[in-house]
């Protein structure tokens, strides 16, 4: 952690780029898929005890991500912001950005938290969910919100020490979190049979201690960067800052949650099957993705010192660079798992539903052949965050679901009448487009143009 913290801020900007991208992206691969584990252990558990509490939770998870990717524009910003400010030089600066993170995305997330919890009832019956299916997704629900002040808190300590080069003493955190969360699921949902409510019980109890931890660490006033109360007061320039960068980041990524809260209840017309189908389809995705999503945070970190640094050439090339890593890896992962035999073996740990099984490996293998193009998406995604212009990123993501995919999903529904598959098609059709534009936008040049000012 010492050889992290002291040697990659050079790496990043004078050293070899490949070497810079890996040893950022590792190690928040690794933190994403142990941030996945959470949900992937539930769904594990409640696939043991019914097909209705697995799609309870299926259900309400992107409400509950909704509210979580607004309040994660604050530190997507956050990262960029002192990412900028550690290339320019400006620690100062950098340490008051912090405390002004952590000022805004910890009261953020309590009053969300406590709006949700008392709009719970609201909400499932909005999203037309019944019987069992409804008790489950509000039991569920009312728990595992009151993550979120925990949630963001390991939110800030990952920015502020990705902000810095070190993607290591994040990851560590989050391997204490997800191994709690492996002992307590069972425990909470099969021992003391509480079912969901044991999910959401287990979340939230794992997601407490890295946060303590995290809330701990960040007041040590050794650090280069930590919270310290003299720097609490509000300013008015730096929240500007966080508006400008963050608040497209907030706006984008909550709307396109909102878009797949509207995909779930698209899906759970189909039925409870289709709902779980889909649920597992996703997350089992989102493994698939973990490296391109990290190739592309360590991208918006590469960028945003060497932007700082004034150092746009150097920033190019990392992006470039990133972008094949990414797309390779993906290409060659895709066509492995796109293949019947794996993706129904991989399915079939989180089911026995023979009917769940079926879609859910036909949807993982439509979505893995072509997940390449996430490759390109995010590492473009991470460009544009890193030069400050969130606003792009915002606009891709809204039209990426409210346009894209619900009009393909429309015209293969109603015009070619694929059922269920409409859903399957009408996300990677939508995902390639929407790479196909950030990729053009890029290659016009906006990224260049100067959003954010830092250093003197």
């Amino acid at each position: 952690m010492k050889t992290a913290k002291k040697y990659n801020p050079d790496l990043i900007l004078h050293g070899n780029l490949i070497h810079a991208i890996l040893s950022l992206a590792i190690p928040v691969v690794i933190n994403s898929f142990l941030q996945t584990m959470y949900n992937l252990t539930d769904t594990y558990w409640l696939g043991k005890i019914g097909t209705e509490q697995l799609a309870a939770i299926n259900l309400v998870t992107p409400m509950q991500n909704i509210i979580t990717n607004f309040g994660s524009g604050i530190t997507v910003a956050g990262a960029v912001l002192i990412a900028q400010y550690i290339g320019a030089g400006e620690k100062e600066d950098a340490r008051s950005m912090a405390n002004q993170i952590f000022i805004c995305a910890m009261g953020f997330a309590v009053v969300c938290a406590a709006l949700c919890f008392l709009g719970t009832p609201a909400i499932v019956n909005w999203l037309g969910a019944d019987g069992g299916t409804a008790y489950y997704a509000r039991v569920y629900l009312r728990v595992v919100i009151w993550d979120m002040p925990f949630l963001y808190m390991v939110n800030i300590f990952s920015a502020v020490h990705q902000a810095q080069g070190d993607t290591v003493r994040p990851m560590l955190l989050n391997l204490g979190g997800i191994t709690l969360n492996l002992f307590l699921d069972p425990f909470f949902m099969i021992i003391l049979d509480m079912g969901t409510a044991g999910a959401a019980l287990a979340t939230l109890l794992a997601k407490a201690v890295p946060a303590t931890v995290a809330f701990i660490l960040l007041c040590r006033p050794e650090n280069d960067i930590c919270l310290n109360r003299r720097y609490m007061q509000l300013q008015r320039e730096k929240l500007g800052m966080i508006l400008k960068v963050g608040l497209p980041t907030a706006i984008g990524g909550s709307t396109m949650q909102l878009g797949f809260l509207l995909m779930s209840k698209n899906v759970f017309v189909y039925g409870t099957e289709a709902m779980a189908a889909y649920g597992i389809g996703n997350k089992v995705n989102g493994l698939i993705t973990l490296p391109s999503n990290a190739i592309g945070s360590a991208t918006a970190t590469i960028v945003g010192q060497n932007m700082g640094a004034k150092q746009p050439e150097r920033a190019e090339r990392g992006y470039r660079f990133s972008m094949w890593i990414s797309v390779v890896f993906l290409f060659v992962g895709g066509m492995i798992l796109s293949r019947d035999m794996i993706s129904t073996a991989i399915v079939s740990i989180f089911s026995k539903d023979a009917e769940v099984v079926g879609m859910a490996a036909d949807f993982l293998s439509v979505m893995a052949l072509w997940c390449f193009t996430n490759g390109v998406y995010n590492t473009t995604s991470g460009l544009f965050q890193g030069t400050g212009h969130t606003e792009v990123t915002m606009a891709i993501d809204v039209t990426r679901l409210w346009v894209f995919r619900f009009l393909t999903l429309w015209f293969c529904e109603s015009i070619l009448h694929m059922g269920v598959r409409s859903v399957w098609y009408s996300v990677v059709i939508s995902n390639g487009i929407s790479s196909l534009i950030l990729y053009v936008l890029y290659r016009c040049g906006i990224w260049k143009k100067t959003r954010i000012k830092v250093g003197k």
